[in-house]
């Protein structure tokens, strides 16, 4: 039996981990992080911090274990939030969600449940954890959820062996309905709690306003380019060509006000990342607009019609080795050496097959097939069979 600090955020998942660890005879002690004050840009829909952390509470007394309330606003401000601002103020595109558990769940959290006394901390992600034993020495594996069309990992990707040694994922070989199936009779308070939506243990907010909070408000014209335009068809020539993927400059669309047509303005190129399809509140086209490529010098966006414009592929991306991480360093040759390394760069994407080469300064990472929204900013994980064996904060 160990003694066991469950993260509870007020939903099913998390719930039904403490209970599957309470079945198993574990001393289990459930714990809220309290990560955020401000009300002022969060959805009126969404569950706020208080109506979350008294669910948690409800399972916790239901449940018969100890429940405690941990602020940590102030030092998810410094690591997370500040962390965003400047992600967005230089035209990148950051998931707080990775940095909340590699900062906070799995950091400063683990902290305060070790001085518990706390063997473990567990979560309710959709992943599992393999020890293994190489050259003698014991490593851990994260690997994919069971249940694929849930799979967490990815929010996982940037934990350390050090934070991996110490963390349990009770559902991860569950399916979601059985998790739902279990609450329901256990009767916990969360059984039929819609799952949350937003930045992790803050909800969903309102973008915009939040970013205004620290970036000005800055017009600046939004450029359309023609899908058929000639800086389009070259841009294509060279995502398609595998003698393009040679060159770096040749993988992602880069467009210039001479390209296309100004419809519109905008508040801040900042705001925007490629891919994103609502904020514009530009109407009159055949097909919706999105943002194929941000300019934040210039202060220039770049929309294109439909969601397969072909500005909006790219063929591969870099990682500078300053924001790359190896899960499990023993496994890098096996992962450079191999032609089955798969990758996503946004929760819940279809894993792509890309190969992964080492240059002088990164990580060229090479789509086999090109790959829609590459943002610089986002996080890139690679999997070799279901494992996450490597990620990165993609430069460009």
């Amino acid at each position: 039996m160990a003694k066991i600090v469950v993260g509870m955020s007020g939903g099913v998942d998390s719930s039904v981990a403490a209970l599957v660890l309470l079945q198993q005879g574990h001393d289990v002690i459930g714990l809220f992080m309290r990560n955020w004050n401000d009300a002022s840009v969060t959805l009126e829909d969404e569950c706020p911090w208080i109506e979350d952390s008294r669910d948690a509470m409800l399972v916790a007394e239901h449940l018969g274990i100890p429940f405690q309330i941990l602020d940590l606003s102030e030092v998810y401000k410094t690591r997370i939030i500040d962390y965003m601002f400047d992600e967005y103020g230089k035209g990148r595109t950051p998931n707080p969600d990775i940095l909340c558990n590699r900062e906070i769940k799995f950091s400063i959290f683990l902290e305060e449940a070790l001085k518990l006394g706390a063997d473990f901390v567990a979560t309710g992600h959709y992943a599992r954890k393999e020890s293994v034993w190489v050259n003698g020495n014991e490593e851990f594996r994260l690997l994919m959820g069971k249940d694929l069309n849930k799979d967490q990992s990815y929010f996982l990707c940037q934990l350390n062996q050090s934070q991996l040694s110490k963390a349990l994922f009770p559902i991860g070989e569950m399916q979601k309905s059985a998790v739902r199936e279990l609450a329901e009779k256990t009767a916990l308070a969360t059984a039929s709690k819609k799952d949350s939506q937003g930045l992790c243990f803050i909800g969903h907010v309102r973008l915009p306003e939040f970013l205004q909070q620290q970036l000005q408000v800055k017009e600046g014209d939004v450029i359309e380019i023609d899908n058929e335009s000639s800086a389009v068809k070259t841009h294509w020539q060279n995502v398609k060509s595998r003698n393009g993927l040679k060159d770096k400059d040749l993988w992602h669309a880069k467009f210039d006000a001479t390209d296309g047509q100004c419809i519109s303005r905008h508040q801040g190129a900042y705001y925007f990342t490629r891919g994103q399809r609502k904020g514009l509140n530009i109407g009159g086209k055949p097909q919706p607009l999105f943002i194929i490529h941000t300019d934040v010098e210039k202060n220039l966006i770049f929309v294109g019609q439909g969601e397969d414009h072909l500005g909006l592929y790219s063929a591969g991306l870099f990682v500078d080795d300053k924001e790359a991480h190896w899960l499990r360093p023993s496994v890098t040759q096996r992962v450079l050496d191999s032609d089955n390394v798969q990758g996503r760069f946004r929760y819940r994407q279809e894993l792509f097959f890309c190969q992964v080469l080492k240059s002088q300064n990164g990580y060229n990472i090479l789509f086999q097939e090109p790959q829609k929204s590459v943002s610089p900013g986002q996080f890139i994980a690679l999997y070799l069979e279901g494992e996450i064996v490597f990620s990165g904060v993609i430069s460009f």
